[in-house]
C-alpha cells in the first residue's frame, strides 16, 4: 500500500521502522498494530481539521439541497440552463456528504480508519464530483456564451432534452478521468495528515507522472481556457451592446432596441453570477493544484503534511460557495427560498410586499398565457367554421363535408373548449390571487366567436341550444 508523502523510495515499507531516509518527516510514527502510518503532530491540529470540515460539510449539504429544491420546485426556475445549476449543487452535495463525515471521522481518531479499499473509494468519489463540477462550471459558461453573443442562434437551441444529454456527456468524462487509478494507472492512496485520500501525485514514476500531467491539462487548465474565451467574448458583447444603445439613445431610441438591450442586460446578471461562482472555484483548487504541481516538479521535500491538509480542506470548501452567492445574488433563488420555505425568507431579507409582487407578475403572466391560448384555437375554430360554410355552399357532388364529417367537426370543437376549460380550472387552481370574473368577462367575447356556428344552427332548426362549457369557468 503506498502512501502519499514527500519522499518515495522508503513509503512501501509500512511495517518498518521510519528508515534514514524519512528526514524531513521523521516527525512520522508508525504503528505496528494498524496498515497505515500517523503523522507526529499535535492532537489540536487534527481536531482543528476536523471541526473545520464538519462545519463545511454541514453547511454545503443544507446549501446545496436548498438550490436543489428551489431550482426544481419553482417553476420560473425550472429551464433547460438552470439544470445546469441543479447539476453543479447535486456533486457539490454528494461531496460534502460523503466526505466530510469520512474526514471528521478519521481527524477525530487521528489516522485513517476505513482500511484500503475505503481510502480508495473516497478518493475515488472525490475525484468524480470534483472533476464533473469543473465541467459542469464550463458548460454554464458556454452556455452563457452562446446566450448573449448569439442571441438569434441560440434561440430554442438548448432544450430539457439537450441540456439532459449534456449533463450526462459531463458524468461519462469525469467517470473516465476518475477510474484508472483502480486499473493501475497511478493509485489512490492517503495524503497530508493521513486522515483523507487523493490521487498519488508524488511517487516519481513515469505513469504516476503521465497520469498527473494529462489530469490537470484535461480537467483543470482546458477547462479554464475554454471559460476564460467563453467571458472574454460576453464581455466584448456587452460592451459593444452598451455603445450601440447609447447611439440609439442619441438619435432617438426605440422600443424594440430597448426591450433587446433589457434582455441582454438580464442575461449579464446570470452570466456575472455565474462568472462569481467559477472565479471562487478555481481560486479554491488553486492551492491544491499548486501543492500537486510542485510535486509533479520533483520539489517534494518542500511539502510538510500541513501543506498538503490545508489545500485539501480549502479545495472542498468550495461546495459551500454556490449556495451563498445565489442567496446574496439571485433574485429569484431568493424569492424562490422565501415562497416555499417562509421561515428562511427573514435571513435572505425578502421583504413580504417583493414577493407578493413577484406572485403578482406571476399570475398576470400566466393569465396572458392562457388568454393567448385560448384566442388561437378560437382562430383556428372560426377558420374551420368559416371553410365549412364555404364547403357546404358548393354542390352535393363537390361538397367535402359529410354529416360524419360535420360530427366530427363538432366534436372538436367541443374538446378544444373543453381543453381550454381545463387549463384555466388548473391555473386557477394554482393562482390564490386569481379573479375568476375577469377570467370570465376575457373569455365571454371569445366563448361568442367559438359558438356561433352552433347558436345559428340552433335557431334555424328551433333547437334549445346546448350550455357552454366555458361558462362554468
Amino acid at each position: 500500500m503506498r502512501i502519499l508523502v514527500s519522499v518515495q523510495s522508503c513509503v512501501e515499507r509500512v511495517q518498518l521502522p521510519p528508515p534514514s531516509c524519512l528526514a524531513p518527516w521523521d516527525h512520522i510514527s508508525w504503528a505496528p498494530r494498524h496498515p497505515f502510518p500517523t503523522v507526529d503532530v499535535p492532537d489540536h491540529a487534527h481536531y482543528t481539521i476536523g471541526a473545520v470540515i464538519l462545519a463545511i460539510g454541514i453547511t454545503g449539504m443544507v446549501g446545496n439541497f436548498l438550490v436543489i429544491y428551489a431550482f426544481s420546485r419553482s417553476r420560473s426556475l425550472r429551464t433547460p440552463a438552470n439544470m445546469f445549476i441543479i447539476n453543479l449543487a447535486i456533486t457539490d452535495f454528494m461531496m460534502c456528504i460523503i466526505q466530510a463525515p469520512i474526514f471528521f471521522t478519521n481527524s477525530m481518531h487521528r489516522r485513517w480508519i476505513f482500511g484500503e479499499k475505503g481510502c480508495e473509494l473516497y478518493a475515488f468519489c472525490g475525484a468524480l464530483f470534483g472533476i464533473c463540477s469543473m465541467i459542469t462550471l464550463t458548460v454554464i459558461a458556454v452556455d452563457r456564451y452562446f446566450v448573449i453573443t448569439r442571441p438569434l442562434a441560440s434561440i430554442g437551441v438548448l432544450s430539457k432534452k439537450r441540456a439532459l444529454l449534456v449533463l450526462m456527456a459531463a458524468w461519462a468524462y469525469s467517470l473516465g478521468w476518475s477510474l484508472p487509478p483502480f486499473f493501475g494507472w497511478s493509485a489512490y492512496v492517503p495524503e497530508g495528515l493521513l486522515t483523507s485520500c487523493t490521487w498519488d501525485y508524488v511517487t516519481f514514476t513515469p505513469s504516476v507522472r503521465a497520469y498527473t500531467m494529462l489530469l490537470f491539462t484535461f480537467v483543470f487548465f482546458i477547462p479554464l481556457i475554454v471559460i476564460m474565451y467563453c467571458y472574454f467574448f460576453i464581455f466584448r458583447a456587452i460592451r459593444t451592446t452598451n455603445k450601440a444603445v447609447t447611439k440609439i439613445n442619441g438619435t432617438g431610441s426605440t422600443r424594440d432596441s430597448i426591450k433587446s438591450f433589457h434582455r441582454l442586460k438580464n442575461e449579464w446578471k446570470m452570466a456575472k453570477i455565474a462568472l462569481i461562482v467559477i472565479l471562487l472555484y478555481v481560486i479554491s483548487w488553486s492551492p491544491y493544484s499548486a501543492v500537486a504541481l510542485t510535486a509533479f516538479s520533483g520539489y517534494t521535500d518542500f511539502l510538510t503534511p500541513y501543506m498538503n491538509s490545508v489545500p485539501a480542506v480549502i479545495a472542498k470548501a468550495s461546495a459551500i460557495h454556490n449556495p451563498i452567492i445565489y442567496a446574496i445574488t439571485h433574485p429569484k433563488y431568493r424569492m424562490a427560498i422565501a415562497k416555499y420555505i417562509p421561515c428562511l425568507g427573514f435571513l435572505l431579507c425578502v421583504r413580504r410586499r417583493d414577493l407578493q409582487s413577484t406572485n403578482s407578475s406571476f399570475m398576470s403572466t400566466r393569465r396572458s398565457t392562457v388568454t393567448s391560448q385560448t384566442s388561437d384555437i378560437g382562430d383556428r375554430l372560426h377558420r374551420t367554421s368559416t371553410v365549412k360554410s364555404r364547403l357546404s355552399s358548393a354542390s352535393d357532388s363537390e361538397s367535402a363535408w359529410t354529416d360524419t364529417e360535420a360530427d366530427l367537426s363538432g366534436m372538436g370543437s367541443w374538446l378544444a373548449s373543453r381543453q381550454v376549460s381545463c387549463d384555466i380550472s388548473k391555473d386557477t387552481a394554482e393562482l390564490p390571487h386569481f379573479k375568476p370574473s375577469s377570467s370570465k368577462s376575457k373569455m365571454k367575447s371569445h366563448d361568442s366567436g367559438i359558438f356561433e356556428k352552433v347558436t345559428n344552427t340552433s335557431r334555424q332548426g328551433q333547437v334549445k341550444p346546448a350550455p357552454c362549457p366555458l361558462s362554468h369557468v
